[in-house]
């Protein structure tokens, strides 16, 4: 008797371990389904924003002027005619929300400011801040006339070793603090722009705390880069609201 009981109980334990297993393994692809839902959405949305986003490119004046809109004051930049590539990139990405909510992730007093790092919207990604990226990057540019003066808009990328071709980063961008302690960067790093307001708020941000990787203590965020001035005006005619509307 006291066997068959014995055998009757690890029957069950087997039974009840065989359901927890495909309960487990149910919950498991059930939620690898739902992630798999939400990525395919944001691929739409991204897609669709990205789309309306060039057709308004197609309109923009040569030069287009965004407002980067921080958590401490709007930075106006003016985009150059002659760096097509950066120019029309920063463009789409500012035009579709890709920098919404993203951080300066990288404040250099006496130097320089930087962010465009996707990454930073996770604080769990804390420690790769500065590797991220939309996937791709963008051909060098170097005009000898865009030089890294103070407010000078220009392109972050990896280091010569890895980057032979001076590539620049798809989205991380810096913005010159001290164009001296800039200016060796002069015909290694595209510029492509240049700061027409907000001066002042380059160094305020320049001069936040940081710690020892140069990341703000509080964080510095940008909340949008939206067209600006004239800019703003032909957006909006052709479509700009259409895309702020959109949501994830």
């Amino acid at each position: 008797m006291f066997k068959a009981l014995t055998v009757a109980a690890a029957a069950t334990i087997v039974f009840g371990c065989n359901n927890a297993a495909k309960k487990a393994a149910a919950e498991a692809a059930a939620e690898q389904a739902r992630q798999d839902s939400i990525a395919a959405v944001n691929k739409k949305v991204k897609e669709t924003k990205e789309k309306l986003a060039m057709e308004i490119m197609k309109k923009l004046p040569e030069e287009p002027e965004f407002d980067i809109v921080t958590s401490m004051g709007t930075i106006t930049v003016k985009l150059y005619s002659k760096t097509p590539k950066h120019r029309d990139n920063f463009a789409k990405l500012a035009l579709s929300g890709f920098y919404d909510g993203l951080l300066f992730h990288r404040v250099i007093n006496g130097f320089m400011i930087q962010g465009g790092d996707p990454l930073t919207k996770d604080p769990n990604e804390v420690a790769r801040y500065g590797q991220g990226g939309p996937g791709y990057t963008v051909p060098a540019e170097f005009v000898k006339e865009y030089t890294h003066k103070k407010g000078a808009l220009a392109a972050a990328r990896k280091g010569d070793v890895a980057n032979p071709m001076k590539e620049s980063s798809g989205s991380q961008f810096y913005i010159v603090q001290d164009e001296k302690a800039c200016a060796q960067l002069d015909g290694s790093y595209t510029v492509y722009g240049e700061t027409i307001n907000g001066l002042d708020i380059i160094d305020r941000i320049a001069q936040v705390a940081t710690d020892n990787r140069d990341k703000p203590v509080m964080d510095v965020r940008i909340e949008t880069i939206k067209p600006s001035g004239k800019t703003a005006e032909i957006a909006r005619e052709n479509g700009w609201h259409d895309i702020v509307r959109i949501k994830k």
